[in-house]
């Protein structure tokens, strides 16, 4: 017997054509400019003009200095750069008088410093292999040699500028030349233990991120963590924020605080605080990265 397979012949689906079209780019516009009616309008319909799709939008209007800041995520067609962008926005930012920015999807390349304590830099690097840090590192310089092999086990270039009173400036210019020959976005100070020059401040300024072992204003100097121990502190803190000339009175990022008791002692207090910089620091870099600290005088505007 002659078995007939009666299922039907499937002819090959013609597959639809891949699209010709680029996938579309991903941008990010900041301003901040004084506080007047139409600004969203103008920005939305900018936007709407030239095809792009608004994903994310936050605004903040300070009703005291009657100021409005706004960071929009967008996307559209991949022929726009941000170079772009800012040319054919100039109009309307002049209008306004706006301070602004449009950036793409290219991470930041952060530079990390670093002196005898390392649980900052070591939170950093695996926040950034896991992919959670917001911008790639890239470098590692520090004014000892502690954490060379921390640097090396995870792929980074280590370089070490030792730093005395006689050598400070020869070694502020050989940092200045590194962030220029790696292109570097940002600059953060992972309990780098170095007071950085007037010069050098000014040279980085929005673009450098320090931690600092307190909850600002708080016990300066050396031997923090013994001086809250004997004043009975409730709280342990930590506070990110931008270098500038004046010495950690920068514009603030992101604090963190964690409830301690009268058990902890200056060993047990120094852990806890260390958790509490190195979280901190982290969301610190991770929204400087994705462009949602706004600057505003002496202090910051987070869009999280």
């Amino acid at each position: 017997m002659t078995v007939v397979d009666a299922s039907p012949i499937s002819s090959p689906v013609p597959q639809a054509e891949a699209s010709a079209e680029p996938p579309a780019r991903k941008f990010v516009l900041t301003l901040s400019c004084v506080e007047r009616a139409g600004i969203v309008q103008a920005v939305t319909t900018f936007l709407f003009e030239r095809g792009f799709n608004i994903e994310e939008h936050q605004q903040f209007d300070d009703g005291l200095r009657r100021t409005l800041h706004l960071r929009t995520a967008f996307s559209g067609p991949a022929e726009y750069s941000p170079e772009r962008l800012e040319e054919e926005f100039r109009s309307i930012a002049d209008r306004f008088e706006m301070k602004f920015n449009f950036y793409d999807e290219t991470k930041q390349r952060i530079l990390v410093m670093v002196s005898k304590f390392g649980h900052c830099l070591n939170d950093l690097i695996f926040r950034w292999r896991g992919g959670s840090l917001g911008g790639d590192l890239v470098l590692v310089v520090s004014n000892h040699e502690t954490h060379r092999a921390m640097a090396e086990a995870a792929g980074l270039p280590f370089v070490h500028i030792p730093v005395t009173p006689e050598t400070k400036a020869d070694a502020e210019k050989m940092l200045l030349d590194l962030v220029e020959e790696h292109n570097i976005d940002l600059v953060v100070l992972a309990r780098y233990m170095q007071v950085l020059s007037d010069d050098l401040s000014r040279a980085l300024e929005g673009r450098a991120i320090n931690i600092h072992h307190s909850f600002l204003p708080g016990f300066k100097g050396a031997r923090p963590y013994h001086q809250a121990y004997d004043r009975g502190v409730k709280l342990v803190g930590a506070t990110a924020h931008y270098v500038t000339a004046d010495l950690d009175e920068g514009p603030i990022i992101e604090q963190e605080v964690i409830r301690v008791d009268h058990s902890y002692g200056p060993t047990a207090l120094s852990t806890v605080g260390q958790d509490a910089e190195a979280l901190a620091l982290a969301r610190a870099v991770r929204w400087h990265c994705q462009h949602r600290v706004l600057l505003d005088e002496t202090s910051t505007v987070v869009f999280r």
